[in-house]
């Protein structure tokens, strides 16, 4: 009689792997902490830009969860094409908060969510022709927006070590801050280089918990958010009346055209570094699209824009845990501390150095996964002009004093200067339709014709 559990796939290497809830659970919560502060800090930061309420406040970061969780769900069970059927995780965007603040600061939350709507679709109608387009994002392009957004989450992770952004803690830079993140680092270090089996797998985990030890013995850990956080919350439908100014409408559109580029490269820096193979184009057309109908789902619960998470991509990359059970799981657990304020509180209760120092190594597999994706084209001359080029204006336009732009247009600063990932990506998109094509052999060819001139 044949054995019915021999044909059962139990693999978190595997995509429809269906490990046990067990198994699962540690997976998901790496995913779940490397996600939650990224998650929650853009309404943060908006809420008090624009001088949000607490219950305003807590609104904006309880819609945060929520969406999180719906775009993850729709990520892993794709409905008429609309999803990647991908291990990754889609939540409220560091990418967005210098475009939510100008349009914010200007014309408040309702415009933001207003431009939000159409930036949404404008990333559907990306996603629709994206299989006629990809042909202008070859590895060469794609791993060049991967590695730039490796590189640009540096500074986040090396500010986290160092305490987080809130500079008016005196405390910021301190010996403690630094030494709780080096401990993290060490000790995700040393789990992913010497352990075995779940040790190894769950390295970020582990670290973060051990962070965590140390930070409550340090008393650095604040419990106000916990005590103050009721117990439960319902999302609200449309908290706000939306606007839709032109140059709102227009910095966000742009913003949604650039981050699904990036999505190609999450996208494919998820297959490439967890199941060594490149992003079919309906896994990326359903991708993109998905993150443009979250985006609008967003836009009514008063949650912010989202995007695909590099850092997750990056767990996948080093774990390689590829189960979309895994996912799913995470999602649930995000949804949860969407109807639970306090469970979300308690998450965001980590100090920002643990998470810094537990982060770093991921941000690392990112920038090499870009690295992985660039050299599978020929490293001929213009190849290398174009990702060198893209890097570097990408990288440079935003560590200049802010004088340096004073005198540019305030769409292009807010648009092209506000993160390295966006002129990277249209600095290298356009050189590579540009440039002539030329390969490594043509290029010797051309210099063995000039000696004999």
């Amino acid at each position: 009689m044949k054995n019915k559990n021999a044909t059962v796939n139990n693999s978190l290497f595997s995509l429809e792997g269906n490990p046990s809830l067990g198994t699962v659970m540690p997976m998901s919560l790496q995913h779940l902490l490397a996600m939650i502060v990224g998650n929650v800090l853009p309404a943060l930061v908006l809420s008090g830009a624009i001088g949000f309420t607490p219950s305003q406040q807590i609104q904006l970061v309880q819609a945060s969860m929520f969406i999180a969780a719906i775009g993850t769900l729709i990520q892993s069970y794709p409905i008429f094409g609309i999803g990647a059927k991908l291990p990754v995780i889609i939540g409220v965007s560091f990418a967005y908060i210098p475009t939510i603040l100008a349009i914010g600061g200007e014309y408040g939350i309702g415009a933001v969510l207003g431009a939000q709507v159409v930036g949404g679709i404008t990333a559907f109608i990306v996603g629709i022709f994206i299989k006629k387009i990809r042909k202008f994002f070859p590895p060469m392009v794609a791993g060049t927006v991967v590695f730039t957004i490796g590189l640009s989450l540096y500074r986040v992770a090396v500010n986290y070590m160092a305490g987080g952004f809130q500079a008016t803690d005196p405390r910021y830079g301190g010996l403690i801050y630094w030494g709780i993140a080096i401990l993290t680092l060490a000790v995700v270090l040393m789990c992913n280089m010497f352990g075995k089996g779940y040790i190894k797998l769950a390295a970020i985990l582990i670290g973060i918990i051990v962070g965590y030890i140390a930070s409550l013995a340090a008393n650095i850990i604040n419990f106000d958010s916990i005590y103050s956080a009721s117990w439960f919350n319902l999302p609200a439908i449309m908290p706000y009346k939306m606007e839709f100014p032109i140059a709102a409408v227009v910095s966000m559109a742009v913003m949604y055209v650039v981050n699904s580029v990036q999505a190609v490269g999450d996208l494919s820096g998820t297959t490439v570094g967890g199941m060594e193979r490149e992003a079919t184009d309906e896994e990326l057309s359903g991708g993109i699209k998905a993150n443009g109908i979250v985006s609008v789902i967003g836009s009514l619960i008063g949650a912010l824009p989202t995007a695909t998470y590099s850092q997750n991509v990056g767990i996948v990359a080093m774990t390689k845990v590829v189960s979309l059970k895994v996912f799913r799981v995470t999602a649930i657990l995000v949804l949860i501390a969407g109807f639970i304020p306090k469970f979300g509180a308690v998450m965001t209760s980590i100090p920002q150095c643990v998470i810094g120092g537990a982060t770093i190594s991921v941000f690392a597999q990112i920038t090499m996964t870009g690295m992985r994706l660039i050299v599978q084209d020929e490293m001929s001359v213009r190849n290398t002009t174009i990702v060198g080029l893209g890097i570097a204006l990408g990288m440079g336009i935003t560590q200049i004093p802010k004088e340096g732009l004073q005198y540019l247009p305030d769409w292009f600063t807010m648009v092209f200067a506000s993160s390295p990932v966006v002129l990277a990506t249209v600095v290298v998109f356009l050189l590579n339709i540009i440039l002539p094509k030329k390969t490594i052999a043509e290029e010797k060819a051309e210099r063995e014709a000039i000696e004999k001139k």
